[in-house]
């Protein structure tokens, strides 16, 4: 069964003119800080600077920064272990994600989630979660919460395409959809479940006809460019809003490493990895930054050197950070509380 292919477009392909000179530029600027700070990730990771797992975001980068422009600033977010992009497109520090990596005080989650675990509250980003799959109940339980506060936000939870195959996903869409909850699912589909391809865990490979069982609004979408992603987004985020409920995305993407660090990639062909290469959305959004004669040479210039400032400041600020002192096992634990009444989180 042939492989999903890279999407068919053209050198400068976008969905119209509705995006702005600033909107392009965030998006290059934050998908090329992304970029750097996942390729220096997988470096130090080589040279054992950290251990654990690790999951790196390289070529999806169009779907989170095309995600955070179209939503609002108090919007949930909440995705699985490859989570090092979700933060930055929100705006969190990259040196706390980069001391979190290193397991320092200064971390994240204070030292203590690693890789997988990433957290902000203050970005509204619910965190990156190991377990496959328990972000999607999860996700959904904090869109209950927001439309029984009667917020205006939106959950916006993240997936892979082997997430789908839990069956916690069938029971919460269910759920989801009879109380229109104020949610929208994104698939990550970057076509392999570690190492095995969509085409060889189902004879269904359009992922967003998952939701059909459900009556829930499904569409497919082009990850490799964030206008698609912004367009889907906006669009699901405003039927949530309106009350109508969730939205499921099955954005199809790519990513350029294997699953994980550990992962010799055996799987596929360097052949798929290129035409996908070809597609690259950072090249995309700088070909139309060029075209459109938005930014100089040396405009440009001073944006991959801030990039590579920033990177290069995360790791001297994870490096000159402290280690947790044995005590902080206790720490953060348990919530006290007045059961069974929980006021805070």
């Amino acid at each position: 069964m042939p492989k999903q292919a890279a999407p068919k477009v053209v050198k400068g392909d976008t969905p119209g003119d509705k995006f702005s000179k600033e909107t392009y530029v965030k998006w290059y600027k934050d998908m090329l800080l992304i970029r750097r700070f996942e390729e220096k990730t997988g470096q130090l990771y080589i040279q054992q600077k950290f251990g654990g797992f690790c999951h790196l975001y390289i070529g999806q980068e169009a779907i989170v920064v095309g995600t955070a422009s179209a939503v609002r600033p108090g919007d949930k977010h909440m995705t699985a272990y490859r989570d090092h992009a979700h933060p930055i497109a929100l705006g969190t520090d990259p040196r706390v994600l980069m001391a979190e990596l290193y397991g320092r005080t200064t971390g994240c989650s204070k030292g203590k989630g690693g890789s997988m675990h990433f957290f902000d509250k203050e970005k509204n980003f619910m965190g990156g979660h190991g377990i496959v799959g328990a972000q999607i109940p999860m996700g959904t339980g904090v869109a209950f919460a927001e439309q029984y506060n009667e917020t205006d936000n939106v959950a916006i939870v993240s997936m892979g395409d082997g997430a789908v195959r839990q069956g916690a996903l069938h029971e919460t869409f269910n759920m989801a959809m009879i109380w229109k909850l104020p949610v929208i699912y994104i698939i990550e589909n970057n076509n392999y479940a570690m190492g095995t391809s969509v085409e060889r865990t189902t004879n269904v490979t359009d992922l967003s006809k998952i939701g059909l069982s459900y009556d829930m609004p499904s569409k497919v979408v082009n990850g490799m460019r964030p206008e698609y992603v912004h367009n889907a987004i906006e669009e699901a985020a405003g039927r949530a809003r309106r009350g109508d409920g969730p939205t499921l995305l099955d954005i199809r993407t790519y990513r350029y490493k294997g699953h994980s660090m550990s992962d010799p990639q055996k799987y596929r062909t360097k052949e798929e990895v290129n035409d996908w290469m070809d597609k690259d959305p950072i090249d995309h959004v700088l070909d139309i930054i060029k075209d459109r004669k938005w930014l100089t040479d040396k405009e440009i210039e001073a944006i991959d050197q801030w990039v590579k400032k920033e990177v290069e400041e995360s790791v001297a600020f994870a490096e000159n950070s402290p280690y947790p002192s044995a005590d902080e096992l206790y720490q953060d634990v348990y919530i006290q509380t007045d059961y069974p009444y929980i006021k805070e989180y």
